[in-house]
C-alpha cells in the first residue's frame, strides 16, 4: 500500500515519462498552432484568409511573413525539436504582443488564447526539446571528443 501512495504521489517523473510528456506537449502545442491559426492565415479551410493585425506598424510584407512563420513555419521546428528554442521565440513575438497590445483592451476570453500559447511556448522555451529530438542528436554529436 504505502509503495502505491508512493508512485501515485511521486513528484520527480522518469526520464523516459519526462521526455515523452515533452515531446508529446511540444508536438500538440504546435500541431494546434497551426491547425487553428497558421492555416487561416494563408486562406486554408476559410473561404478568405484571416486578416492579420499590424500593432507595430510594420510593413505589411513583413508583418504578414513574420505571423505567416511563426504560425506555420516555426511550429514545424518545434514538432521536430529543430533549433527549439530559437523557434520559439517568433512564435512567443507574435502571441505575447497579441496578448499585450491587440487584445490589451479585450475581455479575457478573447485574451485566453494568446495566453495559453504564450504559457505554453515560455515552457517549451524553459525545458527545452528534450531527448526526443533532432537538438538532442545535434547537441550529442556536437559535444562528442
Amino acid at each position: 500500500m504505502r509503495n502505491k501512495i508512493l508512485s501515485i504521489t511521486r513528484v520527480f517523473p522518469s526520464v523516459t515519462t519526462y521526455n515523452t510528456a515533452i515531446l508529446f506537449f511540444r508536438v500538440m502545442v504546435s500541431i494546434e498552432l497551426i491547425l487553428a491559426h497558421g492555416l487561416k492565415k494563408i486562406g486554408v479551410g476559410v473561404p478568405v484568409a484571416e486578416v492579420i493585425p499590424n500593432p507595430f506598424a510594420l510593413p505589411e510584407s513583413i508583418n504578414a511573413s513574420l505571423a505567416i512563420a511563426s504560425n506555420l513555419v516555426f511550429p514545424l521546428f518545434v514538432i521536430f525539436g529543430v533549433f527549439t528554442r530559437l523557434a520559439v521565440l517568433p512564435i512567443l513575438a507574435v502571441t505575447l504582443s497579441g496578448y499585450f497590445v491587440v487584445h490589451f483592451n479585450d475581455s479575457l476570453l478573447e485574451k485566453d488564447m494568446p495566453y495559453m500559447y504564450s504559457i505554453s511556448y515560455l515552457l517549451i522555451l524553459i525545458v527545452g526539446s528534450g531527448k526526443y529530438s533532432i537538438d538532442y542528436w545535434i547537441n550529442k554529436f556536437a559535444t562528442k571528443p
